[in-house]
């Protein structure tokens, strides 16, 4: 027996559990994992603990950076859309975009000539239509390759989110297209980064992931612990009993309510584990 057993703690990947502000931004590679991270999260294991990554990425975008985070309970990839064994090789559960989401993408893109959207399966395959450069940038940072298609109806189904890629301006006025039609309330809508506006099915959320992850698992959401730096990630740290923030997060995400802890470069995930060292 641990003291952590029938806790689980999941983590963002990007700009808290690893700094990639840096890398997203130049191109240059990803930094290692924090080797404080590392040693606390091996840690927090060996006394019972499960750790699970919750990341905003597609299988393909993350499956090269997995067997450099010690986890050991499956994951939930892109924004909530899944969830993911690691261990095993497979999908545990799905959420999918339908045809009509497709169809509304298009409408978007038709509307939007500057809007490139990645379209994600759930195997290995992103799909891109409209690439741009914010496109071929987030390639490089995740070492997954995109698939050009002429347009989103030339995109197999099913999918599992839509990511819509321009600057943030544009972006906004992509989120009051689609209110203005109606069509806002069938989704969830969320700004991972400034550039990128997520597209998942109603209810696809890492919130809900990490709550069906928990049910999983056998554990009470009375122990759960997230931790996230972005607005993708305040529905799980809504939804966990404590939400833990780096220090470098968005301001949305420190106006939820989340306890504040160091900078991602500083080991954010090593601190959190030495405040639930302390609570059990």
């Amino acid at each position: 027996m641990g003291k952590f057993d029938g806790v689980l703690l999941a983590s963002d990947f990007d700009n808290t559990l690893i700094y990639t502000e840096e890398a997203l931004r130049t191109g240059t590679p990803v930094p290692p994992l924090p080797e404080r991270n590392r040693k606390a999260l091996e840690y927090f294991m060996a006394e019972g603990g499960r750790f699970a990554v919750a990341t905003g990425r597609a299988l393909a975008a993350f499956i090269h950076y997995a067997e450099a985070v010690p986890m050991n309970v499956p994951g939930v990839v892109c924004n909530g859309a899944a969830i993911y064994d690691f261990e095993k090789g497979e999908y545990l559960e799905t959420a999918m975009l339908d045809s009509s989401a497709r169809e509304r993408g298009q409408t978007v893109l038709d509307r939007f000539p500057t809007v490139a959207v990645e379209a994600y399966h759930i195997d290995n395959v992103i799909h891109a239509v409209h690439p741009n450069a914010i496109t071929r940038q987030h390639e490089r940072i995740t070492k997954a390759a995109v698939t050009e298609a002429p347009s989103l109806m030339d995109v197999p189904l099913p999918l599992g989110k839509l990511l819509f890629e321009a600057e943030h301006e544009t972006l906004e006025e992509v989120l009051a297209f689609l209110t203005a039609r109606g069509w806002a309330g069938d989704y969830e809508l969320i700004f991972s980064v400034s550039h990128l506006l997520e597209m998942t099915v109603k209810g696809a959320n890492k919130g809900g992931m990490v709550r069906r992850l928990a049910a999983r698992l056998g554990v009470s959401m009375e122990h759960v612990y997230c931790a996230g730096d972005e607005a993708n990630d305040i529905s799980m740290l809504t939804a966990a009993k404590q939400g833990f923030a780096p220090a470098n997060c968005a301001q949305a995400v420190r106006d939820c309510g989340a306890t504040v802890v160091c900078s991602a470069q500083e080991g954010a995930i090593a601190q959190v584990v030495e405040i639930l060292d302390r609570l059990y």
